[in-house]
């Protein structure tokens, strides 16, 4: 798809295949496209350029509710319990296969929404159908355990879907998470009600047409857009809902542990991180370089894990920093649909303005700002874009240090000697990711080992696997995605015990 370079006929464009009631983009409910019930509506802004987009359905407790009685329904009583494993698989590798087929148009979704740049959102793409056929693939596997008892018993476990589940996810990569959430728990057997962003919910609507288009059983899959306070809540706190999944900070992710105990549902928390990049002196430089710009400054900083906190051996510090610098000030920030540029905008002018505080913060603090730190102005001066920033000479006690950015916001902490990198990289309430670079391996796994994160790297940054656990330690949530931990979180394990000897107990007198 070529995509033409006006904002408002690029829009049109992008988005000419979306469903519209009335000019608005609807939700999806019960196998039915369908306006709020209380005709809410919300603008969706380019955050690239500040023009309106499109304008979509916003949905209200009301829909949530309504998506979830739907979803109830399909579990407890449509065809959905009763579709094995095999065709579950089938289904979802021809999701897979869809996905592929309309890639170009996904990534283009993404990138209107979100604005980060098409380089980024054809990895999403590409990787969001992967992800459903590893599910796919994963749905007919063994799901179970037999065990030796001391009794004449078959005892054996077994693994169930847990049914409605309401799943929550963020405007950083709208259609890799959507999808993070849907394969393994369909794939499971489970039913979905599905919140998108309200800022980016185009992707997700554009994969419940997919769904439609396969002719998945009415309430399965449902879609609606609305605000946390809203939809979330209601998803988090309905006595329907069977399991709560959720993406985000980790102040919205304490509301949704909260309003999930109302009926003691099953939570999994992916939250938020303040992760450290470990730079030791005898890392191999460019490589290290490298992967401290692409760590911080991939989709503007805006991703949880995030490599935010460069922690870097005195004697490489000068030398490493100003070449981190001189590197950072060339990144070609701009449009997400010009093939030239790398880093695209802040998501909104609100979340701009709280990255923008945090600058403002580490200044204050006496943090030493060695560039960035200002927006752009020029050509993108109506756009949410912030130059990549790096602050040094900070102290462990600043708020630019502690506290979660997300935004393209380095900060530089140095350290004499392994233990006391070590302590560096675990002084923050959060334990999502972190990597350490050095050529000396043993001294990689020793740091590696006692580092209090749940995603580590050595010698690299930020690739992903659907094969591997995604989840973090303290207050970087609980449970675990991706991987066979992410199936498993969406089953529940039930232990059956087959009497081999029937006769009675006698255990009581007669």
């Amino acid at each position: 798809m070529q995509t033409t370079a006006d904002p408002a006929a690029r829009s049109e464009q992008i988005l000419r295949n979306l469903p519209r009631i009335g000019g608005v983009i609807p939700m999806y409910v019960n196998g039915r496209w369908t306006l709020a019930a209380e005709g809410g509506t919300r603008e969706l802004i380019d955050p690239a350029n500040g023009r309106p987009i499109a304008v979509v359905a916003e949905g209200t407790a009301a829909d949530a509710e309504a998506a979830i009685a739907a979803a109830r329904k399909a579990f407890d009583d449509g065809p959905w319990s009763s579709v094995g494993a095999s065709d579950r698989a089938a289904l979802l590798f021809r999701v897979a296969d869809a996905i592929d087929a309309n890639r170009d148009e996904l990534m283009r979704i993404d990138t209107l929404n979100n604005g980060k740049p098409l380089r980024e959102t054809e990895y999403d793409a590409i990787d969001a159908a992967n992800c459903f056929r590893y599910y796919a693939g994963l749905a007919t596997k063994p799901h179970g355990q037999t065990f030796e008892v001391p009794a004449p018993s078959q005892t054996f476990t077994v693994r169930e879907p847990i049914g409605v589940c309401g799943q929550i996810v963020p405007w950083n990569y709208p259609l890799l998470m959507a999808t993070w959430k849907l394969a393994p728990a369909l794939a499971a057997g489970n039913v979905c009600v599905l919140k998108p962003s309200e800022l980016t919910p185009l992707s997700a609507i554009r994969l419940a047409m997919i769904f439609e288009a396969l002719e998945f059983p009415a309430g399965v899959v449902n879609i609606v857009p609305g605000s946390g306070a809203t939809v979330g809540h209601a998803i988090a706190a309905s006595g329907l809902v069977d399991k709560v999944a959720f993406t985000g900070g980790t102040k919205t992710g304490r509301s949704i542990m909260q309003a999930a105990t109302s009926n003691l549902k099953k939570i999994s928390l992916e939250l938020g991180g303040k992760s450290p990049n470990v730079v030791f002196a005898d890392a191999d430089f460019d490589t290290a370089v490298d992967y401290a710009l692409f760590g911080i400054f991939a989709n503007a900083g805006q991703v949880c894990s995030a490599g935010s906190r460069l922690v870097i051996e005195r004697s490489l510090h000068d030398r490493f920093v100003e070449r981190l610098v001189e590197r950072a000030q060339k990144i070609r920030v701009g449009d997400g649909f010009d093939p030239a540029t790398e880093m695209g905008p802040i998501i909104s002018p609100v979340h701009r303005e709280r990255v923008e505080g945090y600058i403002e913060t580490g200044i204050a603090e006496g943090a030493t700002l060695l560039c960035g730190g200002e927006r752009l102005g020029g050509p993108l001066a109506t756009g949410n874009f912030i130059a990549p920033t790096v602050f040094d000479r900070t102290s462990p006690t600043m708020r630019v240090v502690q506290e979660e950015i997300f935004g393209p916001v380095l900060v530089v902490q140095t350290f004499d000697d392994e233990a006391q990198a070590v302590a560096l990289a675990n002084d923050t309430v959060y334990g999502l990711a972190g990597a350490v670079f050095t050529q000396d391996i043993a001294k990689a796994h020793r740091v590696i080992r006692k580092m209090r994160a749940g995603i580590t790297w050595i010698n690299t940054y930020h690739p992903t696997y659907n094969e591997a656990p995604w989840g973090g330690y303290k207050q970087s949530g609980i449970g675990r995605e991706l991987g066979t931990y992410g199936y498993d979180a969406y089953t529940e394990v039930k232990q059956i015990n087959v009497n081999l000897d029937v006769e009675p107990s006698g255990w009581f007198s007669e």
